[in-house]
């Protein structure tokens, strides 16, 4: 049965070495990559939860407020106090940590507006669509500042389980590959150079034989 790998030989045996290191230099440079993705995620976990713990309590906050101003103003009649809808501005800096692109919000248009700002007349719009416009915008506000942080540890968490694939790849399979080749090649290589060596001494012995056997010559005969 043919053995897998390169031929054993000494240029490739000097191939393997070179890249078994180039392997090992990766290895390396991945395992400082995923302990620094681990402790970014770490970095950033806390501040995570409690924007997602923010959100619910919002969330928790609103919706009761939202059936009220259903029950009062109807769907029809809280969507023509929401007229006419407005555009929410953000200005998002993207930046690269580890080949890794990540995108974060820092300005963003005003969210929370008073009542003579939203356009509505409070005696006509009531106290429950007031607190459910009031308690919509306190929302968007939590999660705009909680989606960063989210896209953010998303993105970390994919390349920390594609990082840590990678490491696995190199050292479970790439690097005891290589190092399986580098010793078959040197026990053939050496294995050649004994047979060489012993076929070299046995010619030796054979010629120094031969010479030994040689007939001397009759002094006098032609």
């Amino acid at each position: 049965m043919r053995a897998r790998g390169p031929a054993p030989t000494r240029y490739n045996l000097i191939r393997s070495k070179r890249r078994l290191g180039r392997v090992e230099r990766g290895t390396d440079l991945l395992r400082r990559k995923r302990q620094a993705l681990v402790g970014e995620l770490f970095r950033l976990a806390r501040a995570a939860v409690d924007a997602r713990a923010g959100v619910e309590k919002g969330a928790e906050a609103f919706y009761p407020a939202l059936l009220r101003a259903l029950a009062v103003h109807g769907g029809d009649g809280l969507e023509a106090a929401g007229w006419p809808p407005r555009d929410i501005e953000v200005e998002i800096l993207t930046a690269r940590t580890w080949g890794i692109g990540i995108a974060e919000i820092i300005d963003r248009s005003p969210i929370l507006r008073s009542l003579p700002a939203r356009g509505t007349a409070p005696a006509l719009t009531g106290p429950a669509a007031a607190e459910a416009a009031g308690r919509l915008e306190v929302l968007i506000e939590l999660l705009l500042d909680a989606a960063s942080r989210e896209m953010l540890i998303r993105r970390l968490g994919h390349a920390l389980a594609h990082t840590s694939r990678q490491l696995n790849t190199l050292e479970l399979r790439v690097a005891p590959e290589l190092g399986e080749q580098i010793a078959r090649t040197r026990r053939i290589l050496e294995e050649r150079e004994r047979e060489e060596h012993a076929r070299v001494k046995h010619l030796m012995r054979d010629r120094s034989t031969t010479r030994q056997r040689r007939p001397t010559p009759l002094a006098g005969l032609p």
